[in-house]
């Protein structure tokens, strides 16, 4: 056994590149409800860069370890530790920093993955797939053959939406920046994939044979997030996650008025704080089955050891990547 591990670590917010640096330090122990995970993987999202760069709601005391999700196998247990046994696969809890070899957490707090899921697919389960889900679940009351229509298709979260919704019976609209990723999308599951442009709404009502559209997930704001709020139905609702543009969502009167439309928001930081374990249990059921079915996995461009941590970051950063940057631990 190691006698040390490698964490990243910031004591300062700034550019993620030029403040982060990777030290050494000395292996976990356990206390007796307590187990030592060695991590596998840990993705890099936009959420830990913006908490680097001091821009995320949570701030962390400093000196801090990013990473808000990630995977790894249980290396030592405690000795009051009675559920989790060494080799697991376990999906790490919110507030612990996953970019490190190593760590030391509550067994309580730890979710048990299946083994026959990939650990860089379970690295990735418990942010973007937890949040379509709970999208696609806790807003309209869905059934099978209704149309959702969503911006950032592309995106982690949109693809997870996505393949979600195909596995639920639901159709969706897949509103996206480029031509290139409309056969790509289309291949894994979403039924509809336009070009985003001032003909949407135009655009989906043919491609729809104007179906009415309940739900809206918004993750860009500004004109396009307006664009896409045009092609709701009366009474539909729109749940923003996400603000990509960094623009506002400015929502003309008349939507309110005349077509009664609802606009709210989803951060899965806040459905982690109120979700009761048989709640997270239930909701990670699903997704742990469509995953071990291969229906569920998120799409990964290049890993990284953590020792190239400036690289990973520099690469993770860049607008057109075609998947995740994820530490390979």
């Amino acid at each position: 056994m190691s006698t040390t591990f490698k964490a990243a670590l910031y004591e300062t917010h700034g550019n993620p590149a030029e403040v982060l640096r990777i030290v050494e330090l000395p292996w976990p122990q356990p206390a007796p409800n307590e187990v030592v995970v060695k991590m596998t993987a840990a993705p890099i999202n936009p959420a830990d860069l913006n908490a680097i760069e001091g821009k995320y709601p949570v701030r962390p005391a400093l000196p801090a370890t990013p990473g808000m999700e990630g995977a790894g196998v249980v290396a030592e247990v405690g000795s009051a530790v009675r559920n989790l046994a060494i080799g697991t696969l376990v999906i790490l809890p919110h507030g612990l920093g996953t970019w490190r070899e190593a760590c030391v957490v509550a067994a309580e707090k730890l979710v048990t993955v299946p083994m026959e899921i990939e650990p860089i697919q379970a690295a990735m389960l418990k942010v973007n797939p937890i949040t379509a889900w709970r999208m696609l679940h806790d807003f309209v009351s869905l059934q099978r053959g209704d149309w959702v229509i969503q911006n950032a298709a592309n995106s982690a979260a949109g693809r997870a939406a996505i393949q979600i919704a195909h596995e639920c019976g639901y159709r969706t609209v897949n509103v996206v920046r480029r031509a290139e990723l409309i056969e790509e999308l289309r291949a894994e599951g979403g039924d509809v994939v336009l070009v985003d442009g001032e003909n949407l709404r135009d655009e989906v009502a043919a491609a729809t044979a104007r179906a009415p559209i309940r739900l809206a997930l918004n993750a860009v704001g500004g004109e396009n997030a307006l664009r896409v709020a045009k092609t709701l139905a009366s009474e539909g609702t729109m749940v923003t996650y996400g603000a990509m543009s960094l623009q506002p969502l400015c929502i003309p009167n008349g939507m309110f008025i005349f077509k009664n439309l609802r606009f709210t928001g989803f951060w899965v930081n806040k459905w982690y704080e109120a979700a009761t374990p048989q709640q997270r249990a239930e909701t990670f059921g699903p997704l742990f089955e469509m995953a071990q079915r291969g229906l569920l996995h998120a799409k990964v461009e290049k890993t990284y050891p953590l020792a190239e941590a400036k690289v990973a970051l520099a690469h993770a950063s860049q607008n057109k990547r075609g998947g995740k940057i994820v530490f390979d631990l």
